[in-house]
């Protein structure tokens, strides 16, 4: 509940902050209600393609239970223990070990698996995996993670446009000069930092919800050690813009890419991992 209330709260500034540029940049409560109205739309066209999208740019490809027996088995085994459709299985031919689920809504979910991770991982540990992204498919992360891309996108391009018409003298709807330019300064800035607060809420919860399920935090908690260990060594080559979707950093060997906490798609491994082993300690 309290992992719901914080993406509730965050989403919610994140609309907010779409809302105030509306007022500044068309001037007033028509263009609150313009931009606000713009998020809606832009949010429609993120629920029905961005999982097709995801799978276009990962260089994801459907494989039969012929072809990948090993991993159908695991999904199957997850599967019957929680209330979701069995999703569609997906290989990434990379070495680097990683996995993400996407997908509009359970019925049609994907879970996708580099060759990597399977090579790396012993069936316990691809099962915590496997329970960790059905956890994203079950609390609709996939679909939250995509509203929260398209706001952010959304306020970074609309301050992209304040800007250049700044310079070109397209101040009609804005008269406070020092305003519109702070809003183009640090407007973009906390759409990000929210954006990647909300990514970081939904895997700690995600690894809530796939340890309950296989009632195995300690094989999950394993899991990505491992997955950390092997991304680090051999980073993937992904779009920044979905490296949120994986279950660990995929750029988080690159140089250049050892961010701030705040700045980070996903929590430190070192506090999900103890959050496991805490919750096998409890009991959950």
């Amino acid at each position: 509940m309290a992992a719901t209330a914080k993406t509730l709260l965050l989403m919610g500034v994140l609309t907010g902050l779409l809302g105030a540029l509306g007022y500044l940049f068309l001037g007033g409560l028509a263009g609150l209600v313009f931009f606000v109205v713009l998020a809606g739309v832009l949010n429609f066209v993120a629920y029905w393609f961005s999982d097709k999208l995801a799978l276009r740019m990962a260089g994801a490809r459907e494989v039969s239970p012929a072809e990948e027996p090993r991993l159908h088995r695991i999904v199957d085994e997850v599967t019957a223990l929680t209330t979701l459709p069995k999703p569609k299985v997906y290989i990434v031919d990379n070495p680097s070990p990683n996995a993400f689920a996407t997908g509009r809504n359970p019925k049609h979910a994907v879970v996708a698996a580099t060759t990597g991770i399977l090579n790396l991982l012993d069936d316990r540990e691809l099962k915590g995996v496997i329970a960790h992204e059905l956890g994203h498919v079950g609390n609709r992360d996939i679909l939250i993670g995509s509203i929260a891309a398209v706001l952010a996108g959304a306020i970074a391009w609309i301050t992209n446009s304040m800007m250049w018409g700044m310079m070109f003298g397209g101040r009609r709807n804005n008269e406070n000069t020092a305003l519109a330019l702070l809003a183009i300064i640090v407007m973009p800035i906390a759409a990000t930092i929210v954006q990647l607060a909300i990514s970081r809420t939904r895997e700690y919860e995600a690894d809530r919800t796939g340890a309950k399920t296989t009632h195995d935090p300690e094989a999950l908690a394993d899991a990505l050690w491992k997955l950390q260990q092997g991304a680090t060594l051999r980073p993937m080559q992904v779009n920044p813009a979905t490296a949120h979707m994986y279950i660990v950093n995929p750029l988080a060997g690159l140089r250049g890419q050892n961010f701030s906490n705040l700045f980070s798609t996903h929590p430190p491994i070192e506090k999900r991992i103890e959050r496991l082993r805490q919750m096998a300690r409890s009991g959950y």
